[in-house]
């Protein structure tokens, strides 16, 4: 699952260089407008990069956090709030996969589509429930992972990624100062 997550989101972020670049030169360059269609399949690939991301930085633990009074916190105190933070950020991420889910429905009862290429509408919004989806059950797993005997001594910030206060060395040494 991890390896065609990471597919779908360096397919995207490809498509949408492609596009881009694409459109610019067949605009400027050639003074054509055979890219009619970079707006909205870029719009599409934006949708899949986010959405879909989301579940992947959950997962590395790369999500931007306001770290300020975690970071000053000892351990056993980290780890509680890593799993209240994972455990809440789960149900967040479950209730918009709801709202989405009937924003899919609606757009797929409205039979609106796109003005370029004639797609409907809904299969655009289709991914945005599913990056919801994705990221809940990896909040969970973050959850868990920080009961587990794996992370007796250690806080975990994703599955696969240690709290960066467990990583560093408590002894500094000289030749690691530098001024």
């Amino acid at each position: 699952m991890m390896k065609l997550e990471e597919f779908i989101l360096s397919f995207s972020i490809i498509l949408i260089s492609i596009m881009i670049v694409g459109n610019v030169i067949a605009r400027e360059v050639f003074n054509s407008g055979a890219f009619y269609f970079a707006y909205e399949v870029s719009k599409f690939a934006i949708i899949i990069a986010t959405f879909m991301g989301i579940a992947y930085a959950a997962r590395k633990g790369r999500h931007i956090s306001m770290s300020a009074f975690y970071d000053f916190a000892p351990m056993k105190v980290r780890k509680v709030m890593m799993i209240v933070i994972n455990a809440v950020t789960a149900i967040v991420m479950f209730v918009m996969a709801y709202y989405t889910y009937n924003f899919v429905l609606f757009e797929y009862n409205t039979g609106a589509i796109t003005t370029s290429l004639e797609v409907p509408r809904y299969l655009m919004a289709v991914f945005i429930p599913i990056g919801f989806l994705t990221a809940g059950i990896q909040y969970i797993r973050n959850t868990i992972v920080n009961f587990t005997a794996k992370a007796k001594d250690k806080v975990y910030l994703g599955i696969d990624a240690v709290d960066y206060n467990d990583q560093r060395e408590k002894d500094l040494k000289v030749e690691d100062i530098s001024i």
